[in-house]
């Protein structure tokens, strides 16, 4: 592994752990040649995926783009790194395990979508604005009004009792005298 500090080829590894989700190795390691330190992280990867963007044109999948992505939808967000880590490895995982050695910009752009929607709104509403190309006001009021209209299903299955009718509200009796 080069060092990012002075470019030698001879790093040693000093220590090695999982990482929190198990997902990749966790190493340590030390410069000789300069004495920086850095951790690096191996993943498993189970196959090489293309990425066929809209153009048609085909880049290397980069799993490092992914996580930037989401990062900046998420920033200064109250979203633990944890769980960031766990939607770019589960978005990683499920596209590698597709069987496809290619894949869309857009499935990967839904993907980050549908993870993003459970994660944080305004990360998401923030990732959908650049992703679908938002260009007038309009295109965010009919994204939030999905938005709304899913919360608003998701807590209607919650079981709320009915409100009671309130009585029929009584006139005052008049008195022949």
């Amino acid at each position: 592994m080069r060092c990012p500090y002075c470019g030698g080829l001879d790093t040693q590894v000093k220590d090695s752990r999982p990482s929190d989700d198990s997902s990749a190795i966790r190493r340590r390691r030390i410069c000789p040649d300069c004495g920086g330190r850095f951790t690096t992280f191996e993943r498993v990867q189970l196959r090489e995926l293309v990425v066929v963007k809209r153009s048609g044109r085909k880049v290397p999948f980069d799993r490092d783009k992914l996580q930037r992505s989401v990062e900046t939808a998420l920033r200064k967000r109250p979203v633990e790194a944890e769980r960031i880590e766990r939607l770019v490895s589960g978005i990683t995982r499920r596209l590698e395990s597709s069987g496809e050695a290619e894949v869309s910009s857009e499935a990967i752009g839904e993907a980050v979508m549908e993870g993003l929607k459970g994660l944080d709104d305004v990360a998401y509403v923030r990732f959908a604005s650049v992703y679908k190309n938002f260009r007038e006001a309009r295109d965010f009021e009919e994204l939030l009004g999905h938005l709304a209209a899913g919360a608003a299903q998701a807590s209607a299955g919650e079981v709320t009792p009915p409100a009671e009718d309130p009585p029929p509200a009584r006139r005052p009796r008049s008195r022949a005298s």
